[in-house]
């Protein structure tokens, strides 16, 4: 079958997510996500496009960007072969590292481009890895408060002020957008307790610490596979994000 031809945009505007071939975790460690955020700036000075939101999750990433002379399908190839050469040499690995084609949709509304970036800066609040947009280290929200090179705040500043953009956060944006696969439910942290005690049979960290590492690897497999969010997994056994994500 013909792959389906992308969307162009009126705007240049496109929001892109891409995801780790077969589900996978891309983002094993700190560094890997802070790479991937310097080779978008790298890329940005080469390419000359503008980003206007960014959200790096541990098996996906979603970006909000705009093309100008160079189009986007140049502008992904760039900045994921370079990210993807780094990677497979600090992995000593071999093949692809993102699933298929990047998918895109046109933005071609302000009030849409505001959806886009609240959607992309929710992500990790909706994934309940995070309380508050401001508490996730990998993505622009912070930079909207801050100078900066990459993210081109003026525009969206140009409409509204930086309280305004805070209180745009502040409501759960439900419009239907790119996403991973078809939401599920999220478990709350009482079904999530509850899960881990059948599971592990600790009742406090300190009682998971006690356990063998290769035994709380495969904890940590089956507390995901039974729909706990890596916060809550990090939250009950003591464990680092970067860990949980890994295993």
């Amino acid at each position: 079958m013909a792959r389906q031809a992308r969307k162009k945009s009126a705007t240049g505007i496109y929001h892109i997510m891409l995801r780790g071939v077969n589900k996978q975790i891309i983002f094993l460690e700190d560094e890997d996500y802070r790479m991937f955020i310097r080779y978008l700036g790298i890329c940005k000075t080469i390419s000359d496009f503008e980003i206007y939101a960014y959200c790096l999750m541990d098996n996906h990433i979603h970006l909000l960007i705009q093309e100008n002379d160079e189009p986007i399908a140049t502008v992904m190839k760039r900045i994921t072969c370079r990210f993807v050469y780094w990677y497979n040499t600090k992995y000593d690995r071999v093949g692809h590292l993102f699933q298929d084609r990047f998918r895109s949709e046109p933005v071609e509304t302000d009030e849409y481009l505001f959806s886009v970036i609240r959607y992309i800066h929710q992500n990790p609040v909706k994934a309940n890895i995070v309380d508050d947009c401001s508490a996730y280290e990998y993505s622009s929200y912070n930079w909207y408060f801050k100078k900066s090179k990459l993210i081109n705040s003026k525009r969206i500043y140009s409409f509204i002020n930086k309280n305004q953009f805070k209180e745009l956060h502040n409501t759960l944006e439900e419009a239907e957008m790119l996403d991973m696969e078809e939401k599920r439910k999220r478990l709350t942290d009482k079904e999530a307790n509850n899960i881990f005690s059948s599971i592990t049979g600790c009742s406090n960290i300190d009682d998971f610490k006690k356990v063998e590492k290769l035994l709380q690897k495969e904890y940590v497999q089956q507390l995901k596979t039974e729909g706990c969010s890596i916060k809550q997994i990090c939250d009950l056994s003591g464990l680092t994000y970067g860990r949980v994500s890994r295993w």
